[in-house]
């Protein structure tokens, strides 16, 4: 108990830079009560004390804000920052290392009785807000944005944003962003978990863009081992008007 107690409080100065003593962290910090609290409820429900361990963990709720079935399974050194909102739900598993942002659910999309609620693996981290409903995975490593809601699994060390969350392409996002500054265009704040119709009407463009430029190279590689003169392949590209584009998604 006092290992795993150590582990808890050790955590926080690991994760969080505001943690300036134990005294303060074993005191103040609503997630380090709830998880302790928890093993308690936990244990109690293994025992059947099931009303008793209902009652404690609402307890645990009231002082701390935060929502732990006392059915779930934590791992160790499972950290929630801030925690107020969080829910986890009866038969939500958590894997060693897990971190949790305030307002994060792991909830069920079912009203039937066993497995309903998601898995989590080592080392995942849930962002502010995000809501991950039903029995599904989520891989170890893996990242989930903030208010994202995740209904189907998640790869390991895989990254997953927006409503419903997809999962990042992180060589996609890397070529849209090499083509963005090709053309002049500025694509500051443009990312692909803006559930926004311009931004992925920008998004379609650029990845548009990035073929046509391809197959437009190619031509012009071609005819040039044939020996055709090519004089006017610039000019092209002075009918895109950057700053017209920068100005419509600013």
């Amino acid at each position: 108990m006092f290992k795993h107690l150590r582990e808890d409080i050790a955590v926080v100065f690991d994760r969080d830079p505001a943690a300036r003593s134990r005294w303060e962290v074993l005191t103040t910090y609503p997630g380090v009560h709830a998880v302790l609290i928890h093993r308690l409820t936990h244990r109690l429900w293994g025992w059947r004390f099931f009303w008793l361990a209902r009652f404690t963990s609402h307890f645990a709720r009231w002082i701390t804000g935060i929502e732990i079935h006392p059915g779930a399974r934590l791992g160790r050194r499972v950290f929630i920052d801030h925690g107020m909102g969080v829910v986890i739900g009866e038969t939500a598993e958590l894997g060693d290392d897990v971190t949790l942002y305030h307002g994060v659910t792991l909830g069920g999309t079912s009203w039937k009785k066993g497995k309903r609620h998601p898995t989590l693996g080592k080392g995942v981290v849930i962002g502010a807000g995000a809501k991950v409903l039903g029995p599904i995975s989520i891989g170890d490593g893996a990242k989930i944005g903030s208010n994202a809601v995740v209904v189907k699994d998640v790869p390991a060390g895989a990254t997953a944003v927006g409503i419903p969350a997809r999962i990042l392409d992180g060589a996609q996002a890397e070529m849209r962003e090499s083509q963005a500054k090709k053309m002049g265009f500025s694509a500051y704040a443009i990312s692909e978990d803006m559930n926004d119709p311009m931004v992925k009407a920008v998004h379609s463009l650029l990845d548009h863009t990035v073929v046509t430029d391809h197959r437009i190279q190619q031509i012009l590689d071609h005819l040039g081992r044939l020996g055709v003169e090519i004089s006017d392949a610039e000019k092209a590209s002075e009918k895109f008007d950057v700053n017209y584009l920068n100005k419509i998604v600013d």
